[in-house]
C-alpha cells in the first residue's frame, strides 16, 4: 500500500465509507475444507447461516454489486465466495465494468473452474488462486481444487497465489522455503500473498497457530522476503503503473 492508498483509505474511513469492503458474491462451493469460516453458525452474527440465504443471480447480482460500489466508492474490492466462480456469467459482464470505472477489485478464487484469460488482461483486475499449502496438504483440503488442476487451469495466465498458513505448516522448517520456491519460479505467479489462519471467536481446531508459531513465522518473514521478491508481505492493494498494471 502506498502512501496516496493509506490517505484515500482514511479519508473514505472518516467520511462514513468502507474503503476495503469484501463481497461474498455466491454461497455456493464445491469445496467441503475443512476450518472454512464461511459456512459457520456465527459468520453471519449468529442469527442465520450462509447456506440458508438465496443468492442473487443475473442482472440482480451485478446491479447490487455496482450499488454497493457506489455506495461505499472502496480503494479496493474483493469478490469472495463460496466460489464466486460459480458466477462467472455475471462476473464476465462485471468485471470490465468495474475495469473501467477505475476499482481495484480482487476476485479470490480456488481456480476449481477455469479462469477466463480476458479477466487477467483488465486494468486493475486481480486474480487470486488459493493454494493452502504443499500437495500433501492443499490437496487433501481443497480438493477437487487440486494442484493438478490448478496448474492446468492457470497456465500461460497470471494470477496472485493466496496461502492461508496453519499450524501444520510450521512443523517442518524448510516447508516455507518449498512452497514459496514452486510458486516463485512458475511463469503465472505474479506475486505470492499470505494470510495466517485466524480463529473465529471460541474455537480450537488444529488449524490454529500457537503463538510460539506465530512468533516463528516473524521472525522467518523477512528472510524469505529477501529470498523471494514475489513474496508480497502486508496489504494485497497494489500500486499501479502507468499502464495500469500492478507492481506489488
Amino acid at each position: 500500500m502506498n502512501a496516496g492508498d493509506v490517505f484515500a483509505s482514511w479519508g473514505k474511513i472518516l467520511a462514513g465509507k468502507t474503503p476495503l469492503p469484501s463481497i461474498e458474491i455466491t454461497s455456493e462451493c464445491p469445496l467441503k475444507c475443512p476450518g472454512c469460516y464461511a459456512y459457520g453458525d456465527d459468520h453471519l452474527g449468529g442469527l442465520t447461516t450462509l447456506r440458508s440465504l438465496s443468492d442473487s443471480r443475473g442482472h440482480s447480482l451485478v446491479d447490487g454489486i455496482l450499488k454497493l460500489v457506489d455506495q461505499h466508492d472502496p480503494v479496493q474490492l474483493s469478490l469472495v465466495g463460496g466460489e464466486p466462480l460459480m458466477r462467472h456469467r455475471e462476473l464476465n459482464k462485471l468485471l470490465p465494468i468495474l475495469s473501467a470505472r477505475g476499482i481495484f477489485t480482487m476476485v479470490v478464487s480456488s481456480d476449481v473452474i477455469p479462469i477466463p484469460r480476458e479477466w487477467m488482461a483488465l486494468p486493475r483486475i486481480t486474480v487470486a488462486i488459493s493454494v493452502d499449502g504443499l500437495p500433501a496438504h492443499h490437496d487433501e483440503r481443497r480438493k477437487p481444487a487440486t494442484y493438478e488442476r490448478i496448474l492446468r487451469n492457470i497456465a500461460g495466465g497470471r494470477v496472485y497465489i493466496h496461502w492461508t498458513v496453519v499450524r501444520s505448516h510450521l512443523q517442518d522448517p524448510d516447508y516455507m522455503d518449498r512452497y514459496l520456491s514452486f510458486w516463485s519460479e512458475r511463469e503465472e505467479t505474479h506475486r505470492i500473498w499470505m494470510s495466517v489462519y485466524t480463529p473465529q471467536r471460541g474455537e480450537q481446531i488444529p488449524e490454529m497457530l500457537s503463538s510460539d508459531d506465530r512468533f516463528r513465522l516473524v521472525e522467518a518473514i523477512p528472510e524469505l522476503a529477501r529470498k523471494y521478491p514475489k513474496f508480497c508481505i502486508g496489504s494485497p492493494i497494489k500500486r499501479w503503473d502507468r499502464c495500469g498494471r500492478g507492481t506489488c
